[in-house]
């Protein structure tokens, strides 16, 4: 049964509301242009997509991709930095804390989506204006893209949705380069599929339309660990995992093989200091095995401004309320490593 709560404004309204001035609009079509030539093998640069497992506060958000502005300066010869501001929370169990979309503000426990979309629009645009840095989200809800999808330059699909065809068909649509995580249980075979369907034309019912693509050649892989039958991870980031992925990427043909791979999550059992090992590893591999290195495009880390997690009630600025994050001071320092070894 379901129960009407209220009618949202549409897409067009939303964007009228909250918008990119003419300045911002262009640093976000450049960005979305560098990012695309790394997926496409065109600029030998190491994408890294960083930041807080979700986004639940503007003004520490802000802070942080700040702070990230003043490290990509100085190692943008060697990475692009993308920061994660992921605002929409997928939960295994449908409970919990499910993102800004739903509560703008997590204490007060209020849904309110048309708050929502709008306060997102609000601090995306306020990362850029800020920081210069257009942002990367998840895209949960299909439907939900069109509301923001003028102010992002990445979109990633989590594990759960990967398999899912309207998910597909969406990033088929999409202007910009979109991930495709590997399902929960690991499978390369459904992954591939899932690239493959969304870098070739479809045509499919969008919103109240009949709609048309053209397909995304940027469509790509990220690697994320998988979970087994018995509930434990399974991690995909050595070397003998990600060549396995890159000869089914060769066997299917698919356009710019591309895999990002995602430090944390089951690739690091959700522990966030790990990922500083993960990536090392990553990175060393990257820099000693020529067709490891072509093939892997970009990191992902889960990072905020305070080590560790709290709970939604939790009032510790920059610290996360949903999974464990790795800190400013570690990710910075880890950032640099990384480009030393580049």
């Amino acid at each position: 049964m379901f129960e009407e709560v209220r009618t949202i404004i549409t897409p067009e309204e939303a964007r009228k509301a909250v918008c990119l001035d003419e300045k911002s609009q262009k640093i976000k079509l450049r960005r979305d242009g560098e990012i695309k030539n790394i997926i496409a093998g065109r600029d030998s640069r190491l994408l890294l997509i960083v930041g807080p497992c979700s986004a639940d506060n503007e003004d520490s958000v802000c802070d942080y991709c700040n702070r990230l502005a003043g490290v990509s300066e100085k190692v943008k010869d060697k990475i692009f930095i993308v920061p994660r501001i992921y605002t929409n929370k997928p939960r295994t169990r449908g409970e919990g804390y499910k993102g800004m979309l739903h509560s703008p503000d997590p204490h007060k426990k209020v849904t309110d989506i048309q708050a929502g979309i709008l306060a997102i629009r609000r601090m995306y645009v306020r990362v850029m204006h800020e920081s210069g840095l257009s942002a990367a989200d998840e895209m949960l809800y299909p439907e939900n893209t069109v509301y923001c999808d003028d102010l992002l330059s990445y979109t990633a699909v989590g594990a759960r949705s990967t398999e899912n065809q309207q998910h597909r068909l969406v990033a088929s649509g999409s202007d910009t380069c979109v991930g495709f995580k590997n399902p929960m249980n690991g499978s390369l075979s459904v992954l591939i599929n899932s690239i493959y369907a969304a870098q070739i034309p479809n045509e499919f019912k969008y919103l109240n339309k009949q709609v048309r693509t053209t397909g995304n050649e940027y469509a790509h892989a990220i690697l994320r660990g998988s979970v087994d039958a018995s509930g434990r991870n399974v991690p995909n980031y050595h070397y003998e995992d990600v060549m396995q992925l890159a000869e089914l990427y060769a066997e299917q043909g698919l356009k710019n093989a591309a895999v990002v791979i995602d430090a944390n999550h089951s690739n690091s059992g959700k522990r966030p200091f790990e990922q500083i090992r993960i990536a090392k590893e990553i990175i060393g591999n990257k820099t000693s095995y020529r067709a490891f290195g072509m093939f892997v495009k970009g990191l992902m880390i889960e990072s905020y401004i305070e080590d560790g997690n709290q709970s939604p009630d939790g009032n510790v600025y920059g610290k996360s309320i949903t999974d464990a994050c790795l800190g400013w001071e570690k990710t910075e320092r880890l950032i640099y490593d990384i480009a030393e070894k580049l």
